[in-house]
């Protein structure tokens, strides 16, 4: 069995920061808010390069494509162009805007990407908190009518985030998240995004960012109040049709056999610690 690891891709945002180098110790572009690290992508503009070469392949699109897939991805791996996820880090020092993600029956529609996608939360500060779904007894008449005034914060639901919290965000699941968390996502492969509001923030230049209060409309789930924290069961956070999550406790000195049927690939972050992999070890923050 191969264990890869990739380079990650930064991103600046305007509510970023640079958690991923005080935490992790990562090198990141001078003077930038970063606020996400792709970590693994495969997209036109985007594609993840592996930090050694395997079978001749540079990069995750160049194995996507080998003859010899399903050895490399599992017998279960879709018959796409692209690799059909996108694992992410972030990093949010501000709050980001109220978004929404096109559900499957209408993205096409919309001219975007259907997006599911799940937050892990790695850190959080004291006061941390995410916005996801409207507060129970909210219409979509008293959401329509408070866009664009300061009325809309109060009628999302906020929940406090602790780390080892998630939260599942089915496409069309409202949401946005609160400044001082760092959160590992877990998405399908998609960069559709529609904002319905930006908290009233300007960017660089002094300009608002784009809204898409037609396309959010279409795509928000009206009948999703107050949304609960995913509960494991054991070691298992959440399975859906997209994905799998798991979360392994591995205690010190602590010695376990990798055992793989060869249904899928698997993807490990280290959230806390370290762990040694044949001989190698993966600290805090790294990937394989």
């Amino acid at each position: 069995m191969a264990f890869l690891r990739f380079e990650p891709i930064y991103h600046e945002k305007i509510w970023g920061g640079d958690t991923l180098a005080t935490e992790y110790g990562r090198e990141l572009p001078a003077g930038k808010k970063i606020g996400e690290s792709w970590e693994l992508v495969d997209r036109e503009d985007d594609c993840s390069r592996l930090v050694e070469p395997h079978l001749d392949c540079a990069d995750l699109h160049a194995l996507w494509q080998h003859p010899d897939r399903e050895a490399i991805f599992g017998r279960r791996a879709p018959h796409l162009p692209r690799f059909p996820i996108l694992l992410k880090l972030l990093d949010c020092r501000d709050k980001l805007s109220v978004q929404v993600h096109p559900p499957p029956e209408k993205a096409a529609e919309l001219g975007g990407e259907p997006k599911t996608e799940l937050w892990y939360f790695l850190g959080t500060e004291d006061d941390a908190s995410i916005y996801v779904g409207l507060k129970k007894g909210v219409t979509r008449a008293d959401f329509e009518a408070a866009i664009g005034t300061p009325e809309l914060a109060g009628l999302l639901y906020e929940a406090k985030t602790r780390p080892g919290d998630v939260m599942f965000l089915p496409s069309g699941r409202l949401h946005a998240i609160g400044a001082g968390n760092l959160i590992f996502e877990v998405q399908q492969n998609s960069d559709t995004t529609y904002r319905v509001d930006d908290w009233s923030r300007l960017d660089d230049q002094g300009q608002p960012r784009e809204l898409h209060i037609e396309k959010s409309l279409a795509s928000i789930d009206f009948d999703d109040p107050e949304p609960a924290f995913a509960q494991p069961h054991g070691e298992r956070i959440l399975e859906c049709p997209c994905f799998s999550i798991y979360q392994t406790f591995i205690f010190h000195d602590e010695v376990r056999s990798w055992i793989s049927d060869g249904a899928s690939f698997q993807f490990h972050l280290i959230a806390q610690g370290e762990v040694t992999v044949d001989g190698t070890t993966y600290r805090r923050g790294e990937h394989l």
